[in-house]
């Protein structure tokens, strides 16, 4: 375990010793889900956490909340930092591996998107099935720690199989059209041009946004199990006249928030005997 997770962990565990199961990441407009939990055992500022990252982006609390869904214990990161806001990769992923430290066996990533497949309109959930991850730098540049993964992890299936099984089925319970897709991470914080996204639909990429592929590498690289649930906040670049902007995301993302909800909390649900 290097220093900065070290120092993370010891701070978080003089103030608790919960243990998560599951590690969930609010994206963009997706926050007030945290407010959802019971049995909170505390909530604890970013801020207040020796040498951790700190939010500065509207719409992102800075917290992590910890208590139970459905009787599984889980970690909320109640707001990301981003690679865009000017610190390493290294840190962006930072919280990923204190979550992990604290007992998280599963990373449950979600994140607001332009949608780049034309079957992807504004308010569509989508089960992440694969990223492309070309145009971010990796997190695990530099010297390895073999304590937290092997120098050359494997990534032939980052979104765990079973997992996505279960969102799936979860969605057809709660009776919420959920599509399967691709995700790709520029680094932002410009939204992307009609000719880029053009590019990215020829490499395959079904989804856009400026998060969570960094994060995923870093969970498989520490053994966590990965899935992730994207919610198309709007058109991307091209696909329609509008011109983009952050407020239209959240928005978009306070809209779904109810939708979203029952879809997270019947997965983690069914994630607890896993």
């Amino acid at each position: 375990m290097n220093q900065k997770v070290s120092d993370c962990l010891n701070y978080i565990r003089s103030i608790t010793d919960f243990k998560p199961k599951v590690a969930l990441v609010l994206g963009s407009g997706l926050g007030s889900y945290s407010n959802t939990m019971t049995n909170i055992e505390c909530a604890i500022a970013y801020k207040d956490i020796p040498g951790f990252p700190v939010s500065t982006i509207s719409g992102h609390a800075g917290r992590y909340v910890m208590g139970y869904i459905h009787g599984v214990p889980t970690v909320i990161m109640d707001g990301r930092v981003h690679y865009y806001e000017g610190y390493s990769t290294q840190d962006v992923v930072l919280p990923i591996r204190v979550m992990h430290a604290l007992g998280a066996e599963i990373l449950f990533l979600s994140n607001a998107v332009g949608g780049i497949n034309d079957d992807f309109k504004p308010g569509t959930l989508v089960n992440i099935s694969d990223h492309i991850s070309l145009f971010v730098p990796n997190p695990l540049l530099g010297p390895n720690d073999p304590d937290e993964g092997t120098r050359f992890p494997d990534m032939s299936q980052v979104y765990d199989v079973e997992l996505r099984t279960i969102i799936r089925k979860a969605a057809n319970q709660e009776n919420i059209l959920l599509k399967r897709g691709v995700y790709c991470q520029l680094t932002g914080p410009s939204f992307e041009t009609p000719a880029e996204i053009r590019l990215l639909k020829t490499l395959g990429a079904d989804m856009v946004g400026m998060s969570t592929v960094i994060e995923a590498i870093t969970a498989r690289h520490a053994g966590m199990r990965v899935c992730g649930v994207s919610l198309v906040t709007n058109y991307a670049a091209g696909i329609r006249a509008e011109q983009l902007n952050h407020e239209e995301v959240k928005a978009a993302g306070v809209k779904a928030q109810p939708m979203f909800a029952r879809l997270v909390s019947a997965s983690i649900e069914a994630m607890k005997d896993i």
